[in-house]
């Protein structure tokens, strides 16, 4: 008689709508960053919403993203306008309401500050491509409708960052 060893969260099945919604992404640079191109954050973006509760996407017939990549000036400018916060934060996320008549959309922007991301890979001693798919990930749930006000919300969440990142190899990043 053998044993089935114990699932580890890369092994973790997906959870997939039966429909799932058009993702469309754009990206913009607001400053360079040659390690982060168009390519690499739509396959985050992509992981993230493959793995998201299908309650939490079902009857989207599209998600409408836009990234946006910037340095401490524009972060620290929109932390400032949209959160009255003085400092450039790593990620924030807009979440939108949907146009009237169209409820089978989702829309959202997501600013990662790059300087911020390489300040705080550096001081965690991740890679920063790891922290980077990290932010991205985040942002995209937080776009999907998912927080962390709660302690309840904030297991789930973190929960669901883990497993994606987890496809890619990535260290939970709440635990490392």
């Amino acid at each position: 008689m053998s044993k089935t060893p114990a699932k580890t969260h890369a092994e973790t099945p997906t959870r997939t709508c039966a429909n799932p919604p058009k993702l469309s992404l754009a990206v913009q640079y607001g400053m360079a960053a040659p390690e982060l191109p168009r390519w690499r954050l739509r396959r985050w973006v992509e992981g993230a919403v493959a793995q998201a509760d299908p309650q939490a996407i079902q009857g989207l017939a599209r998600i409408g993203l836009t990234l946006r990549l910037v340095d401490k000036d524009e972060g620290f400018y929109l932390n400032q306008t949209y959160r009255q916060k003085a400092y450039a934060t790593n990620v924030l996320t807009f979440e939108y309401e949907p146009m009237p008549g169209q409820s089978d959309e989702r829309m959202g922007d997501i600013v990662i500050c790059v300087p911020v991301l390489q300040d705080e890979a550096r001081a965690q001693q991740k890679p920063f491509l790891h922290h980077a798919a990290h932010l991205v990930v985040h942002g995209t749930l937080h776009a999907l409708g998912y927080d962390h006000l709660s302690p309840e919300q904030a297991e789930k969440m973190e929960a669901l960052e883990a497993r994606v990142l987890a496809r890619w190899g990535i260290a939970d990043p709440y635990r490392a």
